[in-house]
């Protein structure tokens, strides 16, 4: 347990991103150490602890999908994010809720394929070097000088010899890196034909997937002659042999166990699928369903997967939604019992919004800083000109849709349009920009005035 985070610790990791919102910080932190802990537990106990499932209220940009990105990343453990309004759009009705577990399987077998190809990397780096090297100079075997030829004490004494003394050079100077643009030509595995049309009946998404997967490991792998650089090659001859020092059984096995332990899945947009003022007809009635198609996977079920089947009640999920319209009571009781925990998020205020600009560690402000010193320009803010950004992202937020942080995203880009497009042509390198109160006004000024036009530009 000395390696996991505390539940401070985690608000505090949670705090260098995403300004403000203590409560909801103080609720993740927990769900996530108490996953931590049931794993402690013993085995017989493990099993009765169920995950406390979050319910986040909030309004747009206020930080719901920032919050639960962010701890899946301190859990190091897979994640998926869907939006739940998308199974009651047209085309989309009666879509298998179960697709997000198969998601945060992939997730999980992606993460793990990093991790083992890692744990690989300096084996495969070595057998690289040997293919690399093959291809330079092939490697003789049992070729020795004809009989009676006299040679001298320094003269090698066959061509196997001559050849291995080569070899040697040749591979020391691969390792020094003075050969990466030199072409050899290598046998590169050809990825197997185009997909398969179905003729037929209807078949779903995933299955299509695992057939046309199931047929392309039948199929013979081919081999074809690339002339690349040695630069390519490595990294081409790098990915094939990584993948064969893994054992990929191995990884399934622990994908499953790493999703259904520490999986996290974050269901957006729950409120589009409430039934406001009621039930009644029409889409209320699709929305109700999709409610009842979530609930088993909520609840703990068992999900196919083409890697084996997990059963997700251990599984924790964060829902989100703004509820103008409707409220969390319009849920089925069965789906709102699923969520005990419930947080609301708090609207960002004028001081909540400079502090996003400054604090953070991938501020707006730093992010913009960054990229315009890619082209050796200094770009940088005054005090007076980001409390007045704040107070414009504010007000707009007011005046016309509140879409939280988002707004700041819309502000800045409006105000340093200009810059960016003048950057190099017109604004060289080695160039000190200043934004000052003074420019904030001239560029948003009007916009925040004109809240016709503010509407459809910010």
């Amino acid at each position: 347990m000395e390696n996991y985070l505390t539940p401070r610790q985690i608000v505090a990791e949670l705090d260098k991103y995403i300004i403000g919102q203590k409560e909801a910080k103080r609720n993740v932190a927990i769900a996530l150490r108490n996953r931590w802990r049931r794993m402690s537990v013993q085995e017989d106990m493990r099993k009765e602890i169920v995950p406390n499932n979050i319910l986040l209220i909030g309004s747009t940009g206020v930080g719901k999908t920032e919050i639960a990105r962010r701890l899946a990343h301190l859990a190091n453990a897979p994640f998926t994010k869907v939006e739940a309004s998308k199974f009651t759009e047209v085309g989309y009705v009666g879509r298998d809720v179960e697709s997000m577990v198969r998601d945060l399987v992939e997730q999980s077998v992606n993460m793990l394929k990093v991790r083992k190809k890692e744990a690989v990397r300096e084996k495969a780096a070595e057998i690289v070097e040997q293919h690399i090297l093959d291809a330079l100079i092939p490697p003789m075997r049992g070729v020795n000088k004809p009989q009676g030829i006299s040679i001298g004490a320094d003269e090698p004494e066959s061509e196997v010899e001559l050849n291995q003394k080569t070899r040697e050079r040749f591979l020391e100077k691969i390792r020094n890196g003075e050969m990466e643009d030199r072409k050899i030509e290598i046998d590169v595995t050809q990825s197997s034909g185009s997909p398969m049309g179905m003729i037929g009946g209807a078949i779903d998404e995933a299955s299509m997937i695992n057939l046309q997967e199931m047929i392309g490991n039948m199929m013979p792998k081919k081999k074809k002659k690339r002339k690349v650089t040695i630069a390519e090659a490595r990294k081409i001859l790098m990915e094939e042999e990584t993948a064969k020092l893994i054992d990929m059984d191995e990884v399934k096995d622990e994908a499953l166990y790493l999703a259904e332990n520490n999986g996290i899945i974050f269901i957006d947009e729950i409120d589009k699928i409430a039934n406001s003022g009621g039930h009644g007809k029409g889409p209320d009635v699709s929305r109700e369903g999709v409610q009842r198609d979530l609930l088993p996977v909520v609840e703990g079920s068992a999900v196919s997967t083409k890697y084996g089947v997990v059963k997700t009640d251990h599984i924790l999920f964060i829902a989100a939604g703004a509820f103008h319209v409707s409220k969390p009571s319009d849920l089925i009781p069965e789906l709102q019992g699923r969520f005990p925990i419930r947080v609301e998020l708090e609207n960002l205020t004028k001081e909540d919004f400079l502090r996003i600009l400054t604090e953070p560690k991938n501020a707006l402000t730093k992010q913009y800083a960054a990229l315009v010193e890619a082209e050796h320009v200094h770009l940088s803010f005054q005090p007076e000109a980001l409390e007045e950004l704040a107070e414009m992202a504010f007000r707009i937020n007011e005046d016309v849709e509140n879409i939280g942080a988002r707004r700041l995203h819309t502000v800045m880009s409006k105000l340093l349009n200009e810059i960016l497009f003048d950057i190099p042509d017109t604004i060289g390198a080695n160039a000190r920009i200043v934004v000052d109160k003074q420019l904030v006004k001239d560029k948003l000024h009007d916009l925040v005035k004109d809240k016709d036009l503010s509407r459809y530009i910010l």
